[in-house]
């Protein structure tokens, strides 16, 4: 552990092995397994959960509330705000974006520049949240609109905006994404 400008809180469980980089700030509560790697400049809010081999890369911020699962890794730049659920194996590029309260299966490729929208309307405080089951995949600069599921094993051609949910074992592109074959 580096420990240059860190701010670690007291109430924190950091597991065996685990590389942490400069510039970090780790919230009350906060539990990260054996064998993570936390690169520089990333916050890691209240009791959000870090499972084991999981990487976080260089300006990420984890929101309250988080659970990232074991095997995991996201490049720089992405931010998984509150109470989300990542499934294990799960891959994020850089500059992705999740909203509150997504939930992301297991084994979800995510390729750079995605974002999981919440907010349908932008004057009214209405969040609804979004969905990606298991072993779906995502092109780069994607777009899930609020609500949206996707189902599993299918994939979402770069970039889409997704508008409408996707059943399982589909593959979907374009402005907005419409279905184009079964896999």
């Amino acid at each position: 552990m580096d420990n240059k400008c860190n701010f670690i809180s007291e109430n924190v469980s950091i597991g065996e092995n685990v590389k942490i980089g400069s510039f970090i700030i780790i919230e009350d509560g906060v539990v990260i397994e054996d064998n993570v790697t936390i690169e520089s400049n990333t916050i890691i809010s209240t009791n959000s959960k870090i499972r084991n081999n999981s990487f976080i890369g260089t300006y990420s911020k984890i929101g309250k509330n988080v659970e990232l699962g074991s095997n995991c890794r996201m490049t720089a730049y992405c931010e998984i705000r509150d109470n989300c659920i990542i499934g294990s194996g799960t891959s994020f590029g850089s500059r992705c974006t999740l909203s509150a309260g997504t939930i992301v299966g297991e084994n979800v490729i995510v390729k750079y520049g995605f974002v999981a929208a919440d907010t349908p309307y932008l004057t009214k405080n209405i969040k609804q949240t979004c969905e990606m089951k298991s072993g779906s995949m995502f092109g780069a600069n994607v777009t899930l609109m609020p609500s949206v599921v996707i189902g599993e094993n299918s994939i979402i051609g770069a970039n889409s905006q997704v508008r409408f949910n996707v059943p399982a074992k589909e593959i979907w592109f374009g402005i907005p994404a419409k279905f184009h074959k079964k896999i």
